[in-house]
Protein backbone atom coordinates (compact mmCIF):
# COMPACT_ATOMS: atom_id res chain seq x y z
CA UNK A 1 0.00 0.00 0.00
CA UNK A 2 1.29 3.47 -0.91
CA UNK A 3 2.19 5.58 2.12
CA UNK A 4 1.01 9.19 2.08
CA UNK A 5 4.03 11.05 3.47
CA UNK A 6 4.90 14.72 3.48
CA UNK A 7 8.06 15.41 1.42
CA UNK A 8 9.89 16.70 4.49
CA UNK A 9 9.22 13.41 6.29
CA UNK A 10 10.41 11.02 3.59
CA UNK A 11 13.99 10.74 4.89
CA UNK A 12 12.81 10.25 8.47
CA UNK A 13 10.43 7.48 7.38
CA UNK A 14 13.20 5.88 5.32
CA UNK A 15 15.44 5.65 8.36
CA UNK A 16 12.58 4.21 10.40
CA UNK A 17 12.17 1.47 7.78
CA UNK A 18 15.93 0.82 7.81
CA UNK A 19 15.88 0.49 11.60
CA UNK A 20 12.90 -1.88 11.45
CA UNK A 21 14.52 -4.00 8.73
CA UNK A 22 17.83 -4.25 10.59
CA UNK A 23 15.95 -5.44 13.68
CA UNK A 24 14.05 -7.99 11.61
CA UNK A 25 17.33 -9.26 10.19
CA UNK A 26 18.82 -9.48 13.68
CA UNK A 27 21.60 -7.01 12.84
CA UNK A 28 23.11 -5.25 15.85
CA UNK A 29 25.36 -2.33 14.90
CA UNK A 30 27.68 -0.73 17.46
CA UNK A 31 26.17 2.57 18.51
CA UNK A 32 29.18 4.62 17.42
CA UNK A 33 28.92 3.24 13.86
CA UNK A 34 25.15 3.12 13.55
CA UNK A 35 24.48 6.41 11.73
CA UNK A 36 27.23 5.76 9.18
CA UNK A 37 25.95 2.27 8.39
CA UNK A 38 22.34 3.42 8.17
CA UNK A 39 23.20 6.27 5.80
CA UNK A 40 25.14 3.88 3.55
CA UNK A 41 22.08 1.63 3.48
CA UNK A 42 19.82 4.63 2.88
CA UNK A 43 21.95 5.59 -0.14
CA UNK A 44 22.07 2.10 -1.66
CA UNK A 45 19.04 0.21 -0.27
CA UNK A 46 21.60 -2.56 0.35
CA UNK A 47 21.52 -4.08 3.82
CA UNK A 48 24.81 -5.94 3.25
CA UNK A 49 26.53 -2.74 4.37
CA UNK A 50 25.52 -3.71 7.90
CA UNK A 51 28.05 -6.55 7.61
CA UNK A 52 30.55 -5.24 5.07
CA UNK A 53 31.50 -1.84 6.47
CA UNK A 54 34.61 -2.24 8.63
CA UNK A 55 35.68 0.42 11.11
CA UNK A 56 39.06 0.83 12.78
CA UNK A 57 38.93 1.61 16.48
CA UNK A 58 37.11 4.91 17.15
CA UNK A 59 37.07 5.71 13.42
CA UNK A 60 33.83 7.69 13.54
CA UNK A 61 34.91 9.55 16.66
CA UNK A 62 38.22 10.44 15.02
CA UNK A 63 36.37 11.54 11.90
CA UNK A 64 34.15 13.84 13.96
CA UNK A 65 37.21 15.28 15.69
CA UNK A 66 38.88 15.83 12.30
CA UNK A 67 35.94 17.78 10.94
CA UNK A 68 35.60 19.78 14.14
CA UNK A 69 39.24 20.78 13.75
CA UNK A 70 38.51 22.24 10.31
CA UNK A 71 40.20 19.59 8.18
CA UNK A 72 39.94 19.43 4.40
CA UNK A 73 38.65 16.50 2.34
CA UNK A 74 40.39 14.82 -0.61
CA UNK A 75 38.29 12.77 -3.04
CA UNK A 76 39.07 10.70 -6.10
CA UNK A 77 35.92 11.71 -8.01
CA UNK A 78 33.91 14.81 -8.73
CA UNK A 79 30.82 12.79 -7.83
CA UNK A 80 31.90 12.56 -4.19
CA UNK A 81 32.57 16.28 -4.21
CA UNK A 82 29.09 16.89 -5.62
CA UNK A 83 27.37 14.52 -3.21
CA UNK A 84 28.95 15.58 0.06
CA UNK A 85 27.60 18.51 2.07
CA UNK A 86 30.11 21.23 1.25
CA UNK A 87 28.08 23.86 3.10
CA UNK A 88 28.60 22.07 6.41
CA UNK A 89 32.25 21.41 5.58
CA UNK A 90 32.80 25.10 4.90
CA UNK A 91 31.09 26.08 8.16
CA UNK A 92 33.50 23.77 9.95
CA UNK A 93 36.44 25.50 8.24
CA UNK A 94 37.26 22.92 5.57
CA UNK A 95 37.17 22.59 1.81
CA UNK A 96 37.17 19.68 -0.61
CA UNK A 97 39.90 18.87 -3.13
CA UNK A 98 39.55 16.67 -6.21
CA UNK A 99 42.55 16.74 -8.53
CA UNK A 100 41.41 14.02 -10.93
CA UNK A 101 40.57 16.44 -13.77
CA UNK A 102 43.55 18.77 -13.32
CA UNK A 103 45.57 19.28 -16.49
CA UNK A 104 48.91 18.63 -14.79
CA UNK A 105 47.59 15.39 -13.30
CA UNK A 106 46.30 14.16 -16.65
CA UNK A 107 49.57 15.05 -18.39
CA UNK A 108 51.76 13.29 -15.84
CA UNK A 109 49.54 10.22 -15.72
CA UNK A 110 49.77 9.87 -19.49
CA UNK A 111 53.54 10.32 -19.54
CA UNK A 112 54.04 7.70 -16.81
CA UNK A 113 51.41 5.27 -18.06
CA UNK A 114 49.50 5.30 -14.78
CA UNK A 115 46.01 6.37 -13.75
CA UNK A 116 45.05 9.94 -13.02
CA UNK A 117 43.69 8.72 -9.69
CA UNK A 118 47.15 7.56 -8.67
CA UNK A 119 48.77 10.88 -9.60
CA UNK A 120 45.97 12.80 -7.88
CA UNK A 121 46.89 11.11 -4.59
CA UNK A 122 50.51 12.18 -5.03
CA UNK A 123 49.35 15.75 -5.59
CA UNK A 124 47.07 15.54 -2.54
CA UNK A 125 50.00 14.36 -0.41
CA UNK A 126 51.59 17.77 -0.94
CA UNK A 127 48.71 19.57 0.78
CA UNK A 128 49.84 21.13 4.04
CA UNK A 129 46.47 21.02 5.78
CA UNK A 130 45.35 17.82 7.56
CA UNK A 131 42.85 15.89 5.43
CA UNK A 132 40.26 13.14 5.38
CA UNK A 133 40.61 11.02 2.23
CA UNK A 134 37.46 9.58 0.62
CA UNK A 135 38.02 7.10 -2.22
CA UNK A 136 34.89 5.80 -3.95
CA UNK A 137 35.98 4.78 -7.43
CA UNK A 138 39.64 4.02 -8.07
CA UNK A 139 41.52 1.22 -6.32
CA UNK A 140 44.73 2.66 -7.78
CA UNK A 141 44.11 5.76 -5.67
CA UNK A 142 43.78 3.63 -2.56
CA UNK A 143 46.89 1.58 -3.40
CA UNK A 144 49.00 4.70 -3.98
CA UNK A 145 47.60 6.30 -0.82
CA UNK A 146 48.69 3.23 1.15
CA UNK A 147 52.21 3.54 -0.30
CA UNK A 148 52.37 7.24 0.56
CA UNK A 149 51.20 6.51 4.11
CA UNK A 150 53.84 3.80 4.55
CA UNK A 151 56.50 6.16 3.20
CA UNK A 152 55.49 8.81 5.74
CA UNK A 153 54.57 11.28 3.00
CA UNK A 154 50.97 11.70 4.13
CA UNK A 155 49.06 11.04 7.35
CA UNK A 156 45.31 11.08 6.73
CA UNK A 157 43.08 11.86 9.69
CA UNK A 158 40.69 9.25 8.28
CA UNK A 159 40.53 7.12 5.12
CA UNK A 160 37.14 6.21 3.70
CA UNK A 161 37.95 3.39 1.31
CA UNK A 162 34.96 2.25 -0.70
CA UNK A 163 36.00 1.87 -4.36
CA UNK A 164 33.63 -0.32 -6.34
CA UNK A 165 34.48 -2.92 -8.97
CA UNK A 166 36.49 -6.05 -9.64
CA UNK A 167 40.15 -5.38 -10.46
CA UNK A 168 42.30 -4.85 -7.34
CA UNK A 169 39.29 -3.50 -5.44
CA UNK A 170 39.27 -5.96 -2.53
CA UNK A 171 43.06 -5.98 -2.35
CA UNK A 172 43.31 -2.18 -2.21
CA UNK A 173 40.90 -2.07 0.71
CA UNK A 174 42.87 -4.73 2.56
CA UNK A 175 46.01 -2.59 2.20
CA UNK A 176 44.29 0.36 3.89
CA UNK A 177 43.16 -1.90 6.72
CA UNK A 178 46.84 -2.72 7.26
CA UNK A 179 47.88 0.94 7.32
CA UNK A 180 48.44 2.80 10.56
CA UNK A 181 45.59 5.28 10.02
CA UNK A 182 41.91 5.41 11.03
CA UNK A 183 39.69 3.91 8.34
CA UNK A 184 36.17 3.06 7.28
CA UNK A 185 36.30 0.41 4.54
CA UNK A 186 33.79 -1.69 2.63
CA UNK A 187 35.58 -5.01 2.66
CA UNK A 188 34.16 -6.46 -0.54
CA UNK A 189 33.56 -5.37 -4.13
CA UNK A 190 30.78 -2.96 -3.34
CA UNK A 191 31.01 0.76 -2.70
CA UNK A 192 31.06 3.77 -4.98
CA UNK A 193 31.24 7.53 -4.90
CA UNK A 194 27.69 7.78 -3.57
CA UNK A 195 28.64 5.60 -0.60
CA UNK A 196 31.78 7.64 0.10
CA UNK A 197 29.73 10.85 0.07
CA UNK A 198 27.11 9.28 2.34
CA UNK A 199 29.76 8.30 4.89
CA UNK A 200 31.27 11.79 4.86
CA UNK A 201 27.82 13.30 5.39
CA UNK A 202 26.92 10.84 8.13
CA UNK A 203 29.99 11.93 10.08
CA UNK A 204 29.48 15.66 9.54
CA UNK A 205 25.77 15.51 10.39
CA UNK A 206 26.67 14.25 13.86
CA UNK A 207 28.37 17.59 14.47
CA UNK A 208 25.65 19.86 13.13
CA UNK A 209 22.39 18.08 13.99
Amino acid sequence: MIENIEPSAIETRSFEIITEELARLGKVIPKENELVVKRAIHTTADFEYADNLVFSEDAVKKGIEAFKSGCDVVTDTQMIKAGMNKTILAKLGGEVHCFIADEDVAKEAKSRGVTRALVSMEKAAKLTKPCVFAIGNAPTALIRLHELIDAGEVKPLLVIGVPVGFVNVVESKELIMQSDVPYIVEKGRKGGSNVAAAILNAIMYQITR
